[in-house]
Formats: structure tokens, C-alpha cells, sequence
């Protein structure tokens, strides 16, 4: 039965993905203009997202740091590219208690900033580098339009930002660090995604190039997901951070930042979830497993109790819910927020040495023994869930992805059944904003070492200098 709080993702897929958020209690909307409260089940996401990642980062030697939140206006004016780019989206603070600044500070949008500064004061030799820093933070940025977790004025993220001895080095980061978003997000959220290259128009603003990651939801519609950014020595000429070279002589520093945030909640949701609530992969799921009794009696206690400890002691996240709730309400609550596996143990069952297993991601339910090595078994379910999550997400990525060689036919396909596009394109800006007036379609990312689709731009027909992926974006 169909959950009645839920719009139908097929009829409204917008008030569908809202109705979700509102329904797994995953955020509210607060009385600050464009800004959301994270709710507790939304946190507890969050906090899976960052351990992960955060043990990833670690793994390859990056170390955790904590800028301020303000940036003084002469410093953000420094690199006039990053100053240009993100005009439109700063906050600025002109007050101090009661006296007005005598320079403004900016909220910070991104840290590039606060981070070169930093790093022009303790800089000094080659020995010192690689610098490789990361923070978990806020930052704040001046949406229009806003919606949960996929854009706000106020979100959390993690950014990254490094300096490096050669070009070389710095590159080699950059493109280790897209390589990290793109196995997290396929490993761990079961979300496929496609890697390439920003065009000059889309990539950050002072930045050399952009890597990313780009990933389509259920609708067609596709995420920007990650993004990587290589500076060169842009920022660091601007900011003064030089090293003393191996061959003794002033250098300036090479320089990278990358980041994700919690709009990857927003892509679990519009990905993987359906009509009953969420559904979450259980790599990432903050509970893996609730164990439901039905009935209140010493045998369904005992039961429950040796599963949950068997469970426990696999290092799988199990609670018993036992809660003063009917059965029925205690699986719809579990479905909604998305615990990807439900052990259902009552009476009756247990008379017949049986208990119930049910997956969230099908709905499916299986009969088991008593006798089974539970453990071992919902680690088997668990890793079979999470690997037919990410194919089935696939399989409808492919069937969404298309090839185009005119432009009549690319119109026609974002009109009627959007998805990814990949075309040739022969490089002129003014190509690609012809291909925007298409319901704002914009190149989601040049395909390296991609074979051109017949050598001519979708547009103008001249000779063609990439093959790009073309979307529709959030």
C-alpha cells in the first residue's frame, strides 16, 4: 500500500521529493529565508556521509582544519576571477554590535581565500609541502531559489584545499581527489556517476580547469555532485605564497580545492527513493537494521534480544523498536525512513521457529529459521541490496543517456523524456549558450578521451573540438 503522505514521484515529482523530506523528518523549513533545519534523521545521514569521507581524505594523508567564518573585503578582492564569480551569491556583514565596519565581511560562499592567506604566512620551504588541508563547515550563499538540500542560502559541506611543490603534483590531486568523490558515491551511496571536465563557461571562477561529477536522478534531470579544481598558481600570485625552492630561489606554490556537501542527501533521496519514503543504501544508512516485535511476550523478547546482540556484534547498526506503537505503524515508520532491512519476530511466527525478514529497497519479504546465522546472513543481504541499488540505478541511467546528432532531436529528447545528452561541440561559447535556450540545458562536462559522436558541433556544424555531456540541471 502506497504511503498517503507522499505525492506520486510519476504525477509531481517536485512535491514528491519535498513530501519525502517531510515525511523521513529529514529536514523542515525554518523561518530564515532559504535556509532549512537538518532534523535529526537528516544529521544522522550527514554524519555517515562525513565518517566515510572523512576516513577516505584522512587515508591519503589530508588533515582536518577550521577557518573563520568572515573574510574582510580587501582580502576576498584579491583574486578578482573569485570576487567576479560569486558577486551575485555574498552576504556581507556592515554592522558590528551597534557601530557600523569600517570594512565589510563576507559570509563565506567557499574559502580559497582564508586558506591562502593562511598558507602565505606559513609557508616557507619545499620541506614543508605538501600542505593538504580540509574543513567540515557551513557557508552561505545568496540562492533565489531554494529547495531542501539540493539548494540553499546555508548548507554544510567539506572543502579541501592544498598546495603542492610542482604542477605536477598539484594535477595529480586534483584528479585523486575527483577519483575519491566518484568511488564514494559509487560504493557507498550506489549512485553511478560520469566524470569529465568542465567547459571554460561552467568551470569555478579562478580556476586553471574543474574536474566533476555528475550524476542524473530518477526524472532526467541532472546533479552536479562534486567538483575538483585545479588553480595552478593563479590564487597563489595573488596571495603571495611562495617557498623557497631545492634550488634555493622563491617559487610560488601550486594550488587545488575540492568539495561535496549535503546536496548528496538530496541526490540519495531523488536516486533511490519511492512512493513509501526513503530508501537508503545500507553502506550509508545511519540504522541498517530495526528489529520490529510484534506481540509482548517473553519468546519475542528473547529472540529479539539474541538477534539485536548478534547483529551488535557484527558491527551492523541495529535498534529494536519498542516503542508503544502498533506493528503496522512501526513498519510504516521504518519504511519511510528508509531502514533498509526489517526484522519482524512475533509469536506466531516463533511457533513455527520462523521470524520475517523484510528489504526496504523491493519491499520483499523472506520466512527464515530461527537457526540461521543471522549475522551472516543480513551481511550477504545488506551487500546484495546495496550492489543491485547501484545497477538498477545504472541500467536506468542508460536507458536516460543518448546520443545526438542534430539539434531537433536534442530538443525533442529534453522536451519530452530529458536525461544526459552526449554531442559534439565544436568549442564557441555562443554554441553552448544556443544549447542553453533548450529548456536551460547546459553542458554538464567535457568527455575526455571520449570518440567524437560524428566529428561536427550539434550547433553550427563546424568541425567539432569535444564530445560533452549535455543536461538538464538542479
Amino acid at each position: 500500500m502506497k504511503n498517503r503522505a507522499i505525492t506520486s514521484r510519476d504525477v509531481d515529482f517536485a512535491k514528491w521529493y519535498t513530501d519525502v523530506v517531510s515525511a523521513a523528518s529529514l529536514a523542515d523549513y525554518s523561518n530564515v529565508k532559504g535556509c532549512i533545519v537538518i532534523e535529526p534523521n537528516g544529521y544522522a545521514i550527514w554524519e555517515r556521509i562525513m565518517q566515510e569521507l572523512d576516513a577516505m581524505f584522512k587515508a591519503t594523508g589530508h588533515k582536518n582544519v577550521y577557518m573563520p567564518l568572515l573574510i574582510p573585503e580587501n582580502l576576498i578582492n584579491k583574486e578578482s576571477d573569485l570576487i567576479n564569480g560569486f558577486a551575485p551569491e555574498v552576504a556581507w556583514v556592515t554592522i558590528g554590535g551597534q557601530k557600523k565596519l569600517e570594512e565589510r565581511l563576507c559570509i563565506r560562499p567557499t574559502s580559497e581565500t582564508l586558506f591562502s592567506d593562511y598558507y602565505s604566512s606559513v609557508l616557507k620551504s619545499y620541506r614543508d609541502l605538501p600542505m593538504k588541508y580540509n574543513q567540515w563547515c557551513n557557508v552561505m550563499r545568496w540562492e533565489k531559489e531554494t529547495r531542501p538540500f539540493l539548494r540553499s542560502r546555508e548548507f554544510l559541506w567539506q572543502e579541501g584545499h592544498t598546495i603542492h611543490e610542482t604542477s605536477n603534483e598539484a594535477e595529480n590531486e586534483t584528479r585523486n581527489m575527483l577519483e575519491i568523490y566518484r568511488k564514494f558515491f559509487e560504493e557507498f551511496l550506489a549512485i553511478p556517476v560520469i566524470t569529465g571536465r568542465k567547459t571554460e563557461k561552467e568551470k569555478f571562477a579562478g580556476a586553471e580547469y574543474t574536474l566533476t561529477i555528475e550524476a542524473l536522478m530518477y526524472n532526467g534531470i541532472s546533479l552536479q555532485s562534486g567538483t575538483s579544481h585545479y588553480f595552478g598558481q593563479k590564487f597563489s600570485k595573488s596571495y603571495d605564497i611562495k617557498f623557497l625552492n631545492r634550488n634555493n630561489e622563491l617559487e610560488y606554490a601550486y594550488q587545488t580545492s575540492w568539495g561535496v556537501s549535503t546536496r548528496m542527501i538530496g541526490a540519495l533521496i531523488m536516486v533511490h527513493s519511492d512512493d513509501n519514503g526513503l530508501v537508503l543504501p545500507p553502506k550509508i544508512a545511519p540504522k541498517q537494521v530495526v528489529i520490529v516485535k510484534i506481540g509482548d511476550n517473553d519468546s519475542v523478547n528473547k529472540m529479539s534480544e539474541e538477534i539485536f546482540n548478534k547483529l551488535a556484534n557484527n558491527n551492523i547498526s541495529v535498534y529494536i523498536d519498542d516503542s508503544d506503537k502498533s506493528p503496522g505503524f512501526k513498519f510504516a515508520e521504518a519504511e519511510v525512513n528508509g531502514v533498509p532491512i526489517r526484522i519482524e519476530i512475533g509469536e506466531r511466527d516463533l511457533k513455527n521457529n520462523q521470524i520475517t525478514v523484510v528489504r526496504r529497497d523491493t519491499r520483499e519479504k523472506q520466512a527464515l529459521d530461527v537457526n540461521t546465522d543471522i549475522a551472516s546472513y543480513t551481511i550477504d543481504l545488506m551487500n546484495k541490496m546495496q550492489n543491485e541499488m547501484f545497477n538498477k540505478a545504472l541500467e536506468r541511467n542508460k536507458t536516460k543517456t543518448y546520443e545526438c546528432h542534430d539539434l531537433k532531436t536534442f530538443e525533442k529528447i529534453m522536451q519530452d523524456k530529458p536525461g544526459f545528452i552526449i554531442a559534439d561541440w565544436c568549442g564557441d561559447e555562443a554554441c553552448e549558450l544556443k544549447i542553453k535556450e533548450i529548456r536551460g540545458t547546459k553542458s554538464r562536462c567535457i568527455l575526455e578521451n571520449h570518440k567524437h559522436i560524428d566529428g561536427k558541433c550539434i550547433v553550427c556544424g563546424k568541425e567539432a573540438k569535444h564530445t560533452v555531456l549535455w543536461g538538464i540541471q538542479y
